[in-house]
């Protein structure tokens, strides 16, 4: 009697996003404001998007996303980016990302990002920002510093300014210094690194810390990463309520990147 023996495809990331229990897991995860079966499509795209993470253990992978799905980020390439480093997928919060978790602490009313060209008027008295007027019209030139305005929601005000130079230098201490966003998306990579700093100013909860300190470990070589926290960080925020909404402002050249409370 002859025997048939099927031969089972290894699984894919893709075949693995696409099945019923590891989306009851994003489930488990993600708050209610999100969709698990939206959620896998936007890592399906990420994979399209980036055909190395496919080379990646699904291990790495899925780590990655599941600390997504516990934020409440969706890996989209504009608030997370999902790099590949090997065989290892390692996860790399956006400016953007970074600033949608500090919104959800109530605290904040918005916060503005923005790069200096050399052709814009710019000023900087005593740590705070007087003015920055740039005329969209015309040639800017090229950009030679990036700061952020923080403004709360009793009106005071927070500001961080850093240099194109000094944007450069933490790039080069970057694991995805030479690849990745820092590559693609410098801009937007040097408005997280002043974020990050002004960062460490707010009265933000000890969670959304961690957070901003475990995204620093994870990007740097010479940092070893903080253990997880044992609970979703915001599994109690409630990011729709109106008495919490605040906004984030990008540059008038990046609004389609708006984050919406």
């Amino acid at each position: 009697m002859n025997e048939i023996t099927e031969t089972k495809k290894p699984r894919t990331l893709k075949g693995l996003l696409s099945e019923e229990n590891v989306k009851a897991q994003f489930a488990l995860a993600l708050p209610k404001h999100l969709n698990a079966d939206r959620f896998a499509r936007v890592a399906i795209t990420a994979l399209t998007r980036t055909p190395k993470l496919q080379e990646c253990t699904p291990e790495s992978f899925m780590k990655c996303l599941l600390d997504l799905s516990a934020l409440g980020i969706e890996p989209d390439g504009r608030r997370a980016h999902l790099i590949p480093y090997g065989k290892e997928c390692t996860l790399i919060l956006d400016y953007k990302g970074i600033a949608e978790l500090v919104m959800r602490s109530g605290t904040v009313a918005s916060i503005h990002a923005d790069k200096v060209c050399v052709n814009d008027a710019f000023e900087v008295d005593r740590g705070r920002i007087v003015t920055h007027k740039a005329n969209y019209a015309a040639d800017r030139g090229t950009a030679y510093a990036y700061y952020v305005l923080i403004t709360f929601k009793d009106g005071t005000e927070k500001s961080e300014v850093m240099t194109r130079d000094e944007c450069e230098a933490i790039r080069k201490r970057s694991r995805a210094g030479s690849s990745g966003p820092w590559v693609s998306d410098f801009d937007e990579m040097a408005k997280k690194t002043v974020f990050r700093r002004a960062s460490k100013w707010l009265p933000l909860s000890p969670e959304i810390q961690d957070v901003i300190r475990r995204d620093e470990a994870t990007e740097f070589r010479n940092v070893t990463p903080l253990p997880q926290p044992a609970i979703n960080p915001f599994a109690l925020s409630t990011p729709e309520t109106p008495e919490n909404a605040a906004t984030v402002i990008l540059d008038a050249t990046e609004q389609e990147g708006e984050i919406e409370p």
